[in-house]
């Protein structure tokens, strides 16, 4: 790897991911009282997809004017790293041109290997097997609504993905319980679980799975759901509607809940799927302040991976 990347979740400690807190909040105070806070004035940040995205390319475009610098979208079919350029010829090009590389895209070897070569930060924006910057706006935002996080309790419902996987490696970071609820064959990956486990040991915390909802959201305080097919997985999305429906996030099952529990979906949610409309957008839902903090706390990334990546 190189010096310093995200590109999943337990590349960063505890203290990176309170650093990264901290420049968080203090950013989005900055926004609130319209003060300025151009901790990357001048700088370049590369923005490489291959998969659509409204809330990731606008919030790092967005994070980094704010931050007094300049971000450049580089489309996957234009680029083609690992087809029309190997992945080390591209990232030796981009750290001579840019301060920092941003990647959505379907490996996540693809992400570790760019990372390996460039001499700048890299941050995964999402691969099929993490999305690292989602569960880290998703605490923040847990931690804006619930205080102090140690304790808590976050059940997620569904599939054993990308985003399953950061929060069941950040969760018990930070204290928080983790709860893994869906249909056996949709587990979370025995690698990840396990060492999801360890992480709790550390903490404190623990890390489990059930398939049963009702067990699953009793006695939790966020309530999370992601699609059941994601990005790639079009073809599975009538099948896994079947598989997936005993899990929706729905009236009855928030019943069987606490009443304070907050809702949570990464977004862009198929309603009346894995959730239904009146769940989502009730008034313990906490969706779209989860998409806002998607801009500060990638402003909390950028600042802190630039800056102790000059330190090293």
């Amino acid at each position: 790897m190189g010096k310093y990347n995200l590109t999943r979740m337990t590349d960063l400690s505890l203290e990176d991911v309170e650093e990264i807190y901290r420049i968080s909040a203090e950013t989005k105070d900055d926004v609130k009282n319209e003060r300025e806070h151009h901790l990357l004035r001048g700088k370049l940040l590369a923005m490489y997809f291959e998969k659509p995205s409204l809330r990731t390319r606008c919030t790092f475009e967005a994070g980094m004017f704010d931050l007094g610098g300049h971000a450049i979208q580089l489309e996957g079919n234009t680029v083609g790293i690992g087809r029309r350029e190997s992945v080390y010829d591209v990232a030796k090009n981009l750290e001579r041109w840019f301060d920092l590389i941003m990647i959505r895209t379907y490996q996540q070897r693809i992400v570790e290997e760019l990372a390996q070569h460039a001499n700048i930060p890299v941050i995964n924006a999402l691969t099929d097997d993490y999305h690292p910057c989602q569960a880290l706006a998703d605490l923040f935002t847990v931690r804006e609504h619930m205080g102090a996080l140690k304790g808590l309790t976050l059940t997620f419902m569904g599939d054993g993905n990308n985003i399953c996987a950061s929060l069941a490696q950040l969760c018990p970071m930070l204290g928080v319980n983790f709860r893994h609820c869906g249909p056996s064959q949709f587990q979370l990956k025995p690698h990840i679980f396990t060492a999801a486990q360890k992480l709790a040991q550390a903490s404190g915390a623990t890390v489990e799975y059930t398939d049963d909802p009702a067990a699953a959201v009793k006695g939790a305080n966020m309530i999370y759901t992601d699609v059941w097919a994601s990005m790639g997985q079009e073809a599975e999305a009538e099948q896994r509607k079947t598989i997936f429906m005993p899990y929706q996030v729905n009236t009855a099952l928030m019943a069987q809940a606490e009443a304070d529990a907050l809702i949570m979906h990464d977004l862009p949610a198929h309603r009346g799927e894995e959730i239904t409309d009146d769940v989502i957008d009730s008034p313990r839902s906490i969706v779209f302040d989860q998409a806002e903090n998607r801009l500060h706390v990638q402003k909390g990334i950028m600042v802190h991976l630039f800056f102790k990546n000059k330190k090293a």
